[in-house]
């Protein structure tokens, strides 16, 4: 299980000085095993919110590459402009050109196709070092001069997804903020591996809980919320298992936008505890389920036909789950 020290923290109540060795030697001593403990990053060097002004498509090589012109919020008089016979020289020192409404941009190829023009992405510039010592340079490449790197989340240390660049929600922040604060880079990831008979250690709360009492600093428990009372019924359903699902618990919510972005907040922690980000629907349920360590799950009522039936897979069945994964069904218990 991986925790952020961050979300961790958030419920205690602890002095400057705790470090988040001194967090994980306490887990240690009342038995929940420690697996490992990596700080983010380091990424050092110009770094910076970007916003993805022009994609040209190059169909000329054997696979998809982009050519992307970034605004990363550069005033004029900084950048330089390289003519033609500049270009044709492998020259370090960047390629800038003028875009959509006069903004100064960057060049930089990418072939990362899940991200348009218009998108905020987090830019490595010319001088960065990325986790593992990967220097980022001016280079010259498919033709064109590549004048930094659109990063993914694992480029940043931020997670393990390499699928795709990390793509900010639009309004999280403007070109030229500096990412090392947006995204926190000055965190910690502590790996636990709690032993089976421990359920509750499997949440942000137990686990706060517990070292709470371990290092006797005040506890504030996420869980003590007002909930407003349900109205109506949520829908029809049938537990034809009761021994593996005694209790099985739906609410009805509505006047959620299923369309917009999961905040930006929420989607850093469950990147940094593993989990990819889907949608706000989904997004929230597995939130809950981390901190609070209770299973969750999200139904579209316009997608459902008929009753809600809770029981085991029959031999034969196959499901596809939310990552686009399919898994097959055993026997029947």
């Amino acid at each position: 299980m991986r925790v952020p020290v961050s979300w961790l923290t958030e419920h205690l109540d602890l002095a400057e000085e705790v470090t988040p060795q001194d967090l994980a030697d306490a887990f240690v001593r009342i038995g929940v095993e420690v697996d490992d403990l990596s700080e983010l990053g380091p990424v050092t060097g110009p770094r910076g919110v970007g916003r993805v002004a022009e994609i040209e498509e190059l169909t000329e090589f054997k696979k998809p590459v982009r050519f992307c012109r970034g605004d990363v919020g550069e005033p004029a008089d900084e950048a330089e402009e390289l003519d033609d016979e500049d270009e044709d020289e492998d020259d370090e020192a960047g390629e800038f050109d003028e875009g959509p409404h006069g903004i100064k941009t960057r060049g930089i190829i990418c072939g990362a196709r899940n991200f348009t023009e218009g998108d905020l992405v987090v830019v490595a510039l010319p001088g960065a070092v990325l986790p593992g010592g990967f220097e980022i340079a001016s280079r010259k490449t498919y033709g064109r001069i590549s004048d930094g790197m659109i990063c993914s989340a694992r480029e940043l240390g931020l997670g393990d997804d390499h699928t795709g660049i990390l793509v900010l929600p639009s309004g999280t922040a403007s070109p030229g903020d500096d990412a090392q604060e947006l995204l926190g880079l000055n965190d910690t990831v502590i790996e636990l591996a709690p032993t089976p008979d421990r359920g509750y250690a499997l949440s942000i709360r137990g686990l706060a809980r517990e070292l709470s009492n371990a290092l006797d600093v005040p506890f504030g428990d996420p869980a003590l919320l007002e909930v407003p009372a349900a109205e109506g019924d949520a829908w029809p359903v049938h537990v034809e298992d009761p021994e593996g699902c005694p209790r099985f618990v739906l609410r009805r919510v509505t006047g959620l936008d299923a369309t917009a972005p999961t905040p930006w907040w929420m989607r850093r922690r469950l990147m940094l505890a593993g989990i990819r980000s889907i949608s706000l629907a989904v997004d929230v349920t597995n939130y809950v389920m981390l901190e609070l360590g209770h299973p969750l799950h999200a139904f579209a009522t316009k997608a459902i036909q008929g009753d809600l039936v809770v029981r085991r897979a029959k031999a034969g069945e196959k499901l596809t789950t939310l990552d686009d994964v399919g898994g097959g069904g055993g026997p029947a218990a």
